[in-house]
């Protein structure tokens, strides 16, 4: 929306008096192409320049949406969907867009895997089509990895790889301090040829439509590129979205010989190096244990015990147990001052000191 379009709406909504004085006014300070697209909180009782201060120079409303560690593509989309950033579908076309991904030198054609997991302040705007939130995780992945390597990020297979290493160990970590020993597990599978029997890739195969209850035709299934049940090998890319130190994992792995990891139900895992030590193992904390006392991450400082909780059935002799990622509740919200709108028109107004505010949303 240009400048002039806007101050025709502000006329019409009574922000201000004359939409031609507004467009000299911006002629007259240099900012008539100034105009920020988004929403933006306005006061009828401003004076027209600070309402052009604020159209031209902020950002505007900004909706706040917490990306965590381990998360799929479709599940950050819900996130930013629900804060009407975007859709899934617009968000799942610039994941793939190539133009983005080139522009990131992303070495795949989904951005799955690179979509960094942090908190982001993200304006609304009538013309997004998923780009604005891809795009701010591709830059902030861009941003974490030079942590990293200050002189470059590696050769695109070799990033590949370690991106999709790290998504794995994301996926089966509970415990935040056995990233490196379980990046060392994968590691030693893969040298000595073992399938890596990794329960999260299984099941992000099986796409959104999943409904959690993983079935050994599941594991057969060899016509899922993401069974590792199944397939040799690493999965064909990332299966969530990996934080820093799952990548540092990925790239420093803990050097062992240990080739099994089952829970222990407390959040962490026993490790063992010999089938014989791994069947044990799954003997005591898995077949015997006591469903109510378990749980796939450390439990908090001060946190009480639920009172009964869910455990995942017990995997058959001889394969890594399944360590699912921990579930977290989803972080809270922040709230603007004011709600969805109409591209350029009032959403509701607000008293203060007597005057007017209204929000007004520009693309």
């Amino acid at each position: 929306m240009t400048l002039p379009a806007i101050a025709r709406e502000l006329e019409t909504q009574g922000l201000i008096r004359n939409a031609q004085a507004m467009v000299l006014l911006a002629k007259v300070h240099g900012n008539l192409t100034s105009a920020k697209a988004g929403e933006f909180l306005l006061s009828s009782g401003w004076p027209p320049q600070e309402i052009l201060r604020v159209i031209t120079t902020t950002s505007g409303i900004q909706h706040r949406v917490s990306v965590r560690e381990g998360l799929p593509w479709w599940t950050a989309a819900k996130l930013f969907e629900a804060e009407g950033l975007t859709d899934q579908a617009s968000f799942e076309q610039a994941m793939k867009n190539a133009t983005l991904l080139s522009k990131y030198s992303i070495p795949s054609d989904s951005a799955e895997g690179y979509l960094f997991p942090e908190t982001y302040q993200l304006p609304r705007t009538q013309a997004d089509n998923g780009t604005v939130a891809v795009e701010a995780m591709l830059k902030e992945f861009d941003r974490q990895v030079k942590k990293l390597w200050p002189q470059g990020p590696p050769p695109a297979e070799e990033l590949k790889r370690l991106v999709i290493l790290a998504s794995l160990v994301e996926r089966e970590t509970g415990d935040a301090t056995e990233r490196p020993r379980i990046a060392g597990v994968f590691v030693n599978r893969l040298r000595l040829g073992m399938r890596l029997q990794c329960d999260p890739t299984t099941i992000y195969g099986l796409g959104p439509a999943f409904d959690g209850d993983l079935k050994r035709v599941h594991l057969e299934d060899a016509a899922n590129p993401y069974n590792t049940y199944a397939r040799a090998g690493l999965p064909p890319g990332p299966i969530c979205s990996p934080g820093l130190e799952a990548i540092k994992a990925a790239l420093n792995p803990e050097a062992h010989e240990y080739i099994y990891f089952v829970a222990r139900g407390d959040g962490s895992h026993e490790f063992s190096a010999t089938l014989d030590e791994h069947n044990r193992a799954v003997n005591r904390f898995q077949r015997h244990r006591r469903a109510e006392a378990y749980q796939s991450a450390p439990q908090a400082p001060g946190a009480v015990q639920p009172a009964k909780a869910a455990a995942p059935a017990p995997k058959p002799k001889g394969k890594p147990a399944k360590q699912e990622k921990a579930a977290q509740p989803k972080p809270k919200q922040e709230k603007s001052k004011a709600g969805k709108t109409k591209p350029a028109e009032v959403s509701r107004q607000e008293k203060s000191g007597g005057e007017a505010k209204r929000q007004l949303k520009s693309t």
